[in-house]
């Protein structure tokens, strides 16, 4: 399988996955830029709306981009620092929401590891137009199967890696969240791993996404999360200034 990513691959996926968002934006843009044509208001206030508008159209592409097509995320470098000696891995778990980018990075960083991939996608709980949108462009890894959060179907005590990268956001209870990632430290041998990459609520996300930020968790929401579900080692780690890698284990 081809893992050469197209340019700026990354920004194309949020334009089209959120295209309803851009269409809807844009229209209400000119909607802007006519009214302040045509009501009198000072020239400062209607400049400062139409930039703050644009801004927050423009501004979650931008971070995008530096995020998913420049700052080497998908080549997986990073994955190195997690795992001490790749020999020792035999068994390793990708779990995604029904896009998965993934799998296949994973199984060339891998390659002598056993991969298991697995999708608790819930069309019934998981209903925004832009992960539909994205289920139906993802490649499929081969053996993919779909699991619900409430149950992984492998053996206590079985797996080295545990990999969820930018998926578990989708949970949006946090009780759920809690037992899928009990799920996660069942199935994972006593000196596994799972490895966590979120967008946060935070600072440097608002600044790029505005109010787009909420969609993701706060940093004490996941520490919370991670701690309530038996993980007593939590490390985290920035890659950029708008993502985090958690490497959780017992």
């Amino acid at each position: 399988m081809e893992l050469t990513r197209r340019p700026f691959q990354g920004v194309l996926n949020i334009l089209d996955f959120n295209r309803h968002f851009y269409i809807f934006g844009i229209a209400f843009l000119v909607l802007l830029i006519v009214l302040g044509m045509l009501i009198t208001l000072p020239s400062m206030i209607i400049y400062l709306i139409i930039t703050g508008f644009a801004y927050g159209l423009c501004m979650p592409l931008i971070v995008s981009a530096y995020v998913y097509d420049f700052s080497g995320y998908y080549s997986f470098d990073w994955i190195d620092e997690t795992v001490a000696d790749k020999s020792k891995i035999k068994k390793v778990v990708n779990i995604h929401a029904g896009f998965d980018e993934t799998s296949y990075i994973l199984n060339s960083k891998l390659p002598e590891a056993d991969l298991a991939v697995y999708d608790f996608y819930d069309k019934e709980n998981h209903t925004e137009a832009a992960i539909i949108r994205a289920r139906r462009v993802s490649q499929l890894y081969p053996g993919t199967k779909e699991i619900t959060t409430a149950e992984i179907p492998l053996l206590d005590n079985s797996v080295d890696m545990v990999y969820c990268l930018s998926t578990i956001h989708e949970i949006r209870m946090h009780s759920e969240k809690v037992a899928f990632l009990k799920e996660c430290l069942r199935i994972s041998k006593t000196d596994g791993k799972l490895i966590v990459v979120e967008h946060l609520r935070d600072l440097p996300n608002f600044l790029a996404f505005t109010i787009g930020f909420t969609h993701f968790f706060s940093r004490s929401t996941w520490k919370r999360a991670f701690t309530e579900a038996g993980y007593t080692h939590i490390r985290e780690k920035k890659f950029t200034p708008f993502m985090s890698i958690f490497e959780c284990h017992l």
